[in-house]
């Protein structure tokens, strides 16, 4: 009799185990497939990854062009951007910072093939895509790519400036018609693109940093009437800059590029 009960018992706790494996193998969350192209990107959570995986860049590439997003440590910090093909198109990077669809970032590396252009000022969240221009057309474009926790400082996101605080916070502004403007400062150089119109059309702050000219950084608003978004560059002054309006990547209304 106590054999019998001792198996019994033993059987019992067999199958507790194996309910419990069962519970728990399906409440594993499943994979996440990226978004197609078309689609609006939105910052998804990263699977945890290993010391030597945080130290590599994450890429994505079309031919003509590779973007990439790293850490600190890696080859490529912060956001980059490279030209892969010597022709007359260039390599662009798109990307949103801190999953925050109302501002969009673009550099445009106007460099030889094989030149690299970015920036390290990047936030805690990144949504980056590669895209090749020819002019300022857009011709072709990657998937978008979210990663993130990538940078030891990250920039944090500013939502609520208005066109009057960025001008009262900048040492210089510009403004076209169809009201858009720029606004920076430079103590620890910071850019404001501003929407002060409420219309169709996107405001747009595009200029250069640091006296190079290969280099062409773009602050999309996309958020409507009053209001701003916001790079930041560091170290880096703003050596050329100009307000601009855009309906997508049709040109509206701009002004000639002033020099700082």
């Amino acid at each position: 009799m106590g054999l019998a009960r001792t198996f019994i018992a033993a059987v019992v706790v067999a199958a507790v185990v194996f309910s419990a494996d069962g519970a728990a193998a399906k409440s594993e969350p499943r994979a996440v497939t990226e978004a197609p192209a078309t689609a609006a990107p939105v910052a998804s959570a990263s699977a945890p990854v290993s010391e030597a995986e945080e130290s590599e860049p994450v890429c994505v590439r079309v031919k003509g062009a590779e973007a990439c997003v790293g850490p600190d440590g890696s080859d490529r910090p912060g956001v980059t951007i490279e030209d892969t093909a010597g022709d007359r198109r260039h390599a662009a990077v798109e990307y949103y910072l801190s999953g925050y669809l109302g501002t969009k970032y673009v550099i445009h590396n106007l460099g030889r093939e094989g030149d690299v252009r970015g920036s390290r000022e990047i936030g805690r969240i990144v949504t980056f895509r590669a895209a090749l221009y020819k002019g300022n057309h857009r011709v072709k474009f990657s998937r978008w790519k979210t990663v993130q926790n990538v940078a030891k400082y990250p920039v944090k996101r500013e939502t609520r400036v208005t066109p009057a605080g960025a001008r009262a916070r900048a040492e210089a502004c510009t403004s076209t018609r169809r009201a858009a403007t720029t606004c920076f400062a430079e103590r620890r150089t910071y850019v404001f693109a501003c929407d002060t119109s409420a219309d169709k059309y996107q405001a747009r702050a595009e200029y250069f940093v640091g006296g190079d000219p290969t280099a062409r950084f773009e602050i999309h608003q996309l958020a409507g009437v009053n209001t701003c978004g916001k790079a930041e560059h560091g170290e880096l002054s703003v050596s050329m800059y100009r307000a601009a309006v855009f309906d997508d990547n049709h040109q509206i209304a701009d002004q000639l590029y002033k020099y700082n």
